[in-house]
């Protein structure tokens, strides 16, 4: 009662909480590492002022792995050799992370061709996690640019051996990253209890661009087909009496087209374009299930985009962790306990039941076998959820499960950063190495 009555005196944590929302929540063409890698070529290119005869890219182990296989949106390849060569040729840096937006078969092919001998991607030894430099080289001229933290982040941009942009790392984001200090799972649910619904409207986009790839996943052979397949063994069934596969499906479509290079756009969360499938897909699928109103979706999907968020602060943008599986996955959980009239007793439930059943998830880059991960995580959601709304929990016995949640969450960071320090290397490693 006293946060309730906290937040409603204080309008400015409203405002926080849905600037947090609208700053998190942006769309993105094709699989966010390469993307931003290609983002990084644009830009380095547009400041150079012509096509360099060559470029080097230096990234992180962590965008190395998340790049290594996944499908560049709208053509038949992998890697971020093609990745770079398209920002060069194409890409609009304007448009950010839908930077390759409008890329044209001509365009695809000349790239084709500059990816084969004209790019080199190296592999920075650095602490950071997301760390992208670019550098564009022409006859006698050369441009660069850096990306840290965050993936739309410039830190960098140099021209020759002048200096156009230095933030000296990344204390101030570009895209004006604001305070989180306000999240915790008490504040977040207050907020969705009692915020004016009109506020949450430009939700609509998002659940317009999700929903958009799920029916061509479902209805089109892409990857692994893993949402096509469990769809087509309940699309004679009212969605109702199946939710969970119903959901499941919906969510690991969208991830088939993403993973296999389709070209339509994702609303990306935390600058991850699975995460923000994983985070809204299920929670939009199963209010249509359910016919809930539309009151009920936008509170449920502020709810779970919000925890997503939350958790990730301690995870990281890029992690040796699954973040469908150790983020958004915990966010979904919490909007169907939500959806379905379960209170912030039964949300610390669920968040404590998912890190109890699926921490330790490991990300081993993307590539088509992410929709196998998101179908078990947002099946284990489902699951977790049934639990939390019959109050039953996991509780300080079960191993890094704590008596408070927010601690629960902070055992779960540590997991991650601490704990699974070497694991990034060991997967690159086997990666690499086959």
């Amino acid at each position: 009662m006293e946060e309730r009555q906290m937040l409603q005196g204080n309008p400015k944590r409203e405002e926080q909480m849905l600037h947090i929302l609208r700053q998190e929540l942006a769309p993105a063409l094709g699989c966010t590492e390469p993307v931003a890698v290609a983002y990084a070529a644009a830009k380095a290119r547009a400041v150079l002022g012509k096509t360099p005869v060559r470029v080097q890219v230096q990234v992180s182990r962590n965008i190395l792995k998340n790049a290594m296989g996944v499908g560049i949106p709208g053509t038949e390849m992998v890697g971020l050799e093609m990745a770079t060569a398209l920002g060069v040729i194409g890409g609009n840096s304007e448009a950010v992370l839908e930077v390759l937006a409008g890329i044209t078969p001509e365009q695809i092919q000349e790239a084709e061709q500059f990816a084969r001998g004209q790019v080199e991607v190296l592999q920075k030894e650095t602490p950071k996690k997301l760390y992208i430099e670019v550098i564009a080289f022409a006859e006698d001229d050369s441009a660069s640019v850096v990306i840290e933290d965050s993936h739309t982040n410039i830190t960098r941009i140099t021209h020759g051996r002048m200096t156009l942009v230095d933030r000296g790392g990344c204390d101030i984001l570009e895209t004006g990253e604001c305070d989180k200090s306000c999240l915790s799972v008490d504040a977040i649910y207050e907020f969705v209890q009692q915020v004016d619904v009109e506020k949450l409207h430009f939700l609509d986009e998002c659940i317009q661009m999700n929903w958009e790839i799920a029916q061509e996943g479902i209805h089109e052979s892409h990857g692994l087909g893993v949402g096509k397949n469990i769809y087509e063994s309940i699309r004679t069934q009212d969605p109702a009496e199946d939710m969970q596969n119903f959901i499941v499906a919906m969510a690991a479509a969208a991830a088939d087209v993403r993973m296999a290079g389709g070209t339509m756009p994702v609303m990306t969360i935390c600058g991850s374009g699975n995460q923000g499938i994983t985070a809204t897909l299920p929670v939009i699928a199963a209010a249509i299930a359910r016919k809930e109103d539309a009151e009920t979706l936008y509170r449920s999907l502020a709810l779970g985009c919000l925890i997503t968020i939350h958790v990730k602060q301690y995870i990281g943008k890029l992690s040796p962790l699954c973040g469908c599986g150790m983020g958004s996955s915990i966010g979904v959980c919490c909007a169907l306990t939500y959806m379905q009239g379960g209170g912030l007793r039964q949300i610390k439930s669920a968040i404590n039941n998912m890190i109890a059943d699926v921490s330790g998830i490991i990300c081993d880059g993307a590539k088509a076998g992410c929709a196998l991960k998101i179908a078990t995580v947002i099946a284990s959601a489902c699951q977790c959820s049934l639990l939390a709304l019959k109050d039953s929990s996991a509780g300080a016995l079960d191993g890094i499960v704590a008596e408070d949640v927010e601690s629960t969450i902070r055992n779960l960071g540590e997991l991650g950063n601490r704990g699974m320090a070497d694991t990034d290397r060991v997967i690159l490693d086997m990666m690499t190495c086959r």
